[in-house]
């Protein structure tokens, strides 16, 4: 598995560093993560609970730094077991830009690998989860780092629901089913129809 992006983080390029490398941050950002814990100044360990479509356990894992070159960005390299689901390993290069005093574009390159049942479940389903997991964990970083920005005894505002606000009807109707996509039952259906359809009317 092979995954890039990048994101425009609001906060000076100190703050951002600092953030990604204090375990309290981190454990608020990784979605499922149970504890992170820094077993040295380069390493850390982890728990995390993770689901991927009808799967799910509890992975330990270890990630140690290198290439460490502060604030501009390192290199992860770590691992994972899941136990009888499986494991995972591999590593990710993370970059930090100053696009300005108070933004730092942050960018990353993920190679990984992964084996035993969660392999069973098929690239492009690992894939779309882990694409997910990674924009949950920088909108969670963005709400930390924003968070730690903001002045000592500042107000958290939160804006109020819109007065009136009209609710779809697409709004109630759920966006996955045993823990895979809609579409993809739709999809299903539709497909097992097709095939009745070609063989008694053939």
């Amino acid at each position: 598995m092979e995954m890039t992006g990048e994101r425009l983080i609001a906060a000076p390029r100190a703050k951002v560093w600092d953030a990604l490398n204090d375990p309290a941050v981190l454990q608020a950002s990784i979605p499922g993560c149970e504890s992170v814990t820094r077993t040295a100044p380069d390493a850390f360990e982890a728990k995390v609970a993770l689901k991927i479509g009808p799967m799910a356990a509890k992975f330990a894992g270890k990630v140690k730094l290198e290439n460490i070159n502060p604030p501009a960005g390192y290199t992860i390299a770590g691992e994972g077991n899941g136990g009888a689901m499986g494991f995972a390993k591999g590593g990710a290069d993370v970059a930090l830009v100053e696009t300005s005093p108070t933004t730092t574009t942050l960018t990353y390159a993920v190679k990984a690998q992964v084996g035993g049942k969660i392999a069973q479940l098929g690239g492009r389903l690992i894939d779309s989860t882990a694409k997910q997991m990674a924009d949950q964990f920088f909108d969670r970083f963005q709400a930390q780092v924003g968070a730690a920005n903001a002045p000592t005894g500042a107000p958290v505002v939160i804006a109020p629901p819109a007065p009136n606000a009209a609710i779809s009807v697409f709004d109630l109707i759920p966006k996955d089913f045993l823990g895979l996509p809609l579409l993809f039952w739709i999809g299903g259906f539709v497909e097992l129809v097709i095939l009745f359809l070609l063989f008694v009317y053939r």
